[in-house]
């Protein structure tokens, strides 16, 4: 049991708000020095090896892609599509708001980039229409979590690596998820928007020639989506090479189709993304050794044991793990529990039967909402910040679309064809 000192190491680093890979440093720093016999020189292998994987190239792609894709017009066109889609429902902006999040999930890669974009993008316009601010900024910062949930979120990779999981399959997983958080949303905007009266944002259903031209402005983007998932559905090319071929399609369309992409946004995207990546393979490299360490220890089968000998049943231990992952992504951020817990729970999920991609996808959930749950909730003060909302009217006015987030998590939970149909 002595690896279990890692765990409240970790935690005690995260509560003085410490950099992730930095307090796994420390708790993993601290039992190869107190408490085992292993040589530093296969310490120190530990967290250089998973640098060494090429896997990990799919991320700094993805990144920079999703940091493009701001300067490059494609958010704008799709603006207009998806209004075109539901701008005549029964508060048009607000499902627009949620369509545009599910149309950049596709292609994107970050929740926090979208929800910022959203905030200055369509928010102040739904100000305009009569929404209340609260109303619009929950809206904005819950239709975000699609982001993670659909391809090509940064989530389903980093699991998928953690897990040892197909980053192709978490990719095709993620994506009847991810429409079901759009549709589950949708209703409770209309229901909202019916309460308040809030009305569309079009007088009538597109024509045939304002659909065209409406798709003819937004066909770049929406090939972008068939690239990304549609090739790696069909084994046409790796998750990386994806990344890859996305973000030459995006400079090409954002330097000589829409020609609205400067040099300038080029330069800062690769140092942002820079920036982004070296974060991220901290973690990645820290959890790697966080992970050889509980299968030295045989940590993970005695918490297999341990849980088994509590209950043998799947839909109770799945019961007990969205209640704790909750619980705990109101508190710690969800890349570290998330790195931090797969490897523990692994051999607990495929003892009890349970698809570790199907698992994945609660995972990625949970700690989605974690997001929006405070004192950590990264999503929520970021939208609270630029909304200017405080914490109290976002929760008021917000609960409807926060309780559709739930009944999604409760149904991929104990659906498991949403999660593997695509597979």
């Amino acid at each position: 049991m002595s690896w279990f000192i890692i765990i409240p190491i970790m935690l005690a680093m995260f509560m003085l708000n410490m950099r992730i890979y930095l307090a796994m440093f420390a708790g993993i720093v601290a039992y190869f020095v107190f408490f085992s016999n292993v040589p530093l020189a296969i310490a120190v292998q530990r967290f250089m090896s998973p640098a060494e994987n090429t896997s990990l190239l799919a991320i700094p792609f993805f990144v920079l892609l999703g940091t493009l894709l701001g300067s490059a017009g494609v958010a704008n066109r799709l603006l207009k599509l998806a209004d075109l889609l539901v701008g005549r429902l029964t508060g048009g902006l607000g499902h627009t708001n949620v369509m545009l999040s599910t149309l950049m999930g596709g292609i994107s890669a970050s929740n926090l980039a979208d929800a910022a974009m959203m905030c200055r993008m369509i928010v102040p316009e739904m100000e305009k229409q009569g929404y209340k601010r609260s109303i619009a900024a929950a809206i904005t910062a819950c239709s975000s979590l699609i982001t993670p949930i659909i391809p090509p979120g940064i989530a389903l990779i980093v699991y998928g690596l953690v897990a040892d999981v197909s980053i192709g399959s978490m990719f095709a997983a993620g994506i009847l998820p991810g429409i079901l958080c759009c549709v589950l949303l949708l209703f409770a905007v209309w229901a909202v928007a019916k309460k308040h009266g809030y009305k569309p944002s079009r007088e009538s259903w597109p024509t045939a020639s304002e659909t065209g031209t409406a798709l003819l402005g937004a066909w770049p983007a929406l090939f972008l989506v068939v690239v990304i998932v549609g090739g790696i559905r069909f084994a046409i090319f790796t998750p990386t090479e994806a990344g890859a071929i996305a973000t030459i399609v995006t400079l090409i369309i954002g330097l000589f189709v829409y020609r609205e992409m400067k040099m300038r946004d080029v330069t800062s995207a690769l140092t942002e993304t820079a920036r982004q990546t070296a974060a991220v393979l901290l973690v990645i490299m820290t959890s790697s050794a966080l992970a050889w360490i509980f299968s030295l220890e045989r940590a993970g089968i005695g918490m297999a044991e341990f849980i088994t000998g509590l209950t043998t049943n799947p839909y109770v231990f799945l019961a007990a793990i969205n209640l704790l992952l909750l619980v705990l992504g109101m508190f710690i951020e969800g890349t570290a529990l998330m790195i931090i817990l797969v490897p523990l729970l692994k051999p607990v999920v495929l003892q009890l039967g349970i698809d570790p991609v199907h698992f994945g996808l609660i995972m990625i959930l949970n700690l989605s909402i974690g997001t929006l749950t405070p004192p950590v909730g990264t999503v929520l003060l970021l939208v609270c910040n630029l909304t200017r909302v405080s914490i109290v009217e976002f929760v008021r006015d917000g609960w409807p679309f926060l309780l559709a987030i739930f009944l999604a998590l409760v149904m991929v939970t104990y659906i498991p064809f949403l999660s593997l149909a695509l597979i």
